[in-house]
């Protein structure tokens, strides 16, 4: 049996931290792990870091919280991809702008595109854009 391989987007991620937003489509993508890796761009680590931020001072959760959480998320099967600055002021820049999306999200699109990889991902705007780009919508 071959393991499951996708590109994982901050948006299923953060979704992990807050029961509210979770949902069988984000619980399906964390069972996924159990049997496969998710591959995530350079960015990945920072959005995350900061939509806990923004949630903490929002008192959606509390620093031990983020913290736990950030713990428990370093234990999964993650393999963070770096982009050379190159490829994101020439590529990644292009196609953010040809799709209309920010910068940060068109780096999970060029991943998926050139590691061959399905998305995982709730943004309606990238998944649009992957399905424009021929890179499918990742499913259990």
């Amino acid at each position: 049996m071959s393991r499951v391989k996708f590109v994982l987007d901050a948006s299923v991620t953060l979704a992990w931290a807050f029961r509210e937003e979770r949902n069988a489509y984000t619980r399906g993508v964390l069972h996924a792990l159990k049997k496969g890796e998710a591959v995530v761009p350079a960015i990945w680590p920072l959005e995350v870091g900061n939509g806990l931020v923004v949630a903490e001072r929002r008192g959606r959760l509390t620093y031990a919280e983020a913290v736990q959480f950030l713990s428990l998320l370093w234990e999964l099967p993650i393999v963070v991809d770096s982009e050379t600055p190159e490829r994101m002021l020439s590529e990644i820049f292009l196609l953010a702008r040809e799709h209309r999306l920010s910068t940060y999200d068109a780096s999970y699109l060029d991943l998926a595109m050139r590691w061959g990889l399905p998305l995982a991902t709730q943004d309606k705007a990238l998944k649009q854009a992957a399905q424009h780009c021929g890179v499918s919508i990742f499913t259990e």
